[in-house]
């Protein structure tokens, strides 16, 4: 009767955890984690669109204007330019794709995980009914991936992925990225066309003058497109690490219960470190991780009540 009394009287708050705790041990194999892949029909198509646009702008930049062009010097050195800012962007790219995004483990909501947690007694934690795992703050539910993101900011499909907790320094930088070479692009676009019109057309492309232009213009086009497109997104995502709230934490008006990391202490949280130029590179971090866990460290948790709750519907 003293159990039960106790039990009855305990005080029930309805919280999130905290990210690591909703990690249940992973088997020391000594394997490579996996590589995180969307099977999306949407997001494959975007993604192909967005490599092809990428070598468009190489064939004509290459292609069209440096090569016929008459300065060798200016051609090499805007050929170096814009050859490393395009692969530098692709390798974001594929960075920001293949990378989990901060995803909870499926199905951790099981009684064995949930009784080898270190919780309160009468605490409340929350279940995400769509993927059944345990959610931590600031994490939502994603149909298109079917997993709960921690800090998600949106699903790109031209990603093809969410923007979440890991993977946003990749997307930051594809965006800066794109927006370089579109700008790099138009310039040179705009001084090929100043070019030909005080020379022939025949003296400054390989192509017929009809179909030079036609490149050019499609180029110009793409480019304009793409600069502001992804100029506005590299703000957004900016905006969003310097103030410390998700793009979907915004737009549902969430209540902030977390203390927020602002400025320049967010922007050295998401790119992992004081600035450098590890900022600038997609593949920083790219390593294959161990993790190991202690036997016999799983505190004895079969006495103490805690309840699952629902979490509200993302």
């Amino acid at each position: 009767m003293r159990s039960s009394n106790r039990n009855r009287n305990i005080e029930r708050r309805a919280e999130y955890l905290q990210a690591d705790q909703c990690v249940p041990p992973p088997c020391d194999d000594g394997s490579m984690d996996r590589i995180w892949f969307i099977k999306d029909g949407c997001g494959l198509a975007c993604v192909f669109v967005t490599w092809m646009l990428v070598f468009y702008a190489e064939f004509v930049v290459v292609f069209v204007m440096l090569i016929p062009g008459q300065h060798l010097l200016y051609s090499i050195i805007n050929g170096i330019i814009f050859n490393a800012l395009a692969f530098l962007a692709l390798a974001s790219h594929s960075r920001a794709m293949l990378t989990d995004p901060g995803a909870v483990p499926k199905g951790n909501a099981t009684k064995e995980f949930i009784e080898s947690l270190q919780l309160k007694p009468g605490q409340v934690v929350y279940k995400c009914p769509k993927c059944c795992s345990i959610k931590p703050e600031r994490a939502h539910h994603c149909s298109v991936c079917k997993r709960c993101i921690r800090k998600m900011d949106h699903h790109c499909p031209w990603v093809n992925n969410c923007v979440g907790e890991n993977n946003q320094k990749y997307f930051v930088l594809f965006t800066m990225y794109i927006a370089l070479i579109s700008l790099h692009a138009l310039t040179m676009v705009c001084f090929h066309f100043l070019y030909c019109f005080e020379e022939e057309w025949l003296k400054c492309s390989s192509f017929s003058p009809p179909s030079t232009v036609i490149l050019l213009i499609l180029l110009c086009f793409e480019g304009l497109l793409f600069l502001i497109f992804t100029a506005v997104m590299f703000g957004t995502q900016v905006h969003s690490i310097c103030s410390d709230e998700t793009g979907i934490e915004r737009l549902k008006n969430e209540t902030v219960t977390w203390q927020k990391t602002l400025g320049w202490a967010g922007m050295k949280a998401a790119f992992d470190g004081d600035f450098s130029l590890g900022w600038f590179n997609p593949f920083s971090g790219l390593r294959c991780r161990k993790r190991a866990q202690a036997s016999g460290d799983t505190p004895d948790m079969s006495r103490r009540e805690v309840v699952v709750m629902e979490a509200p519907a993302d």
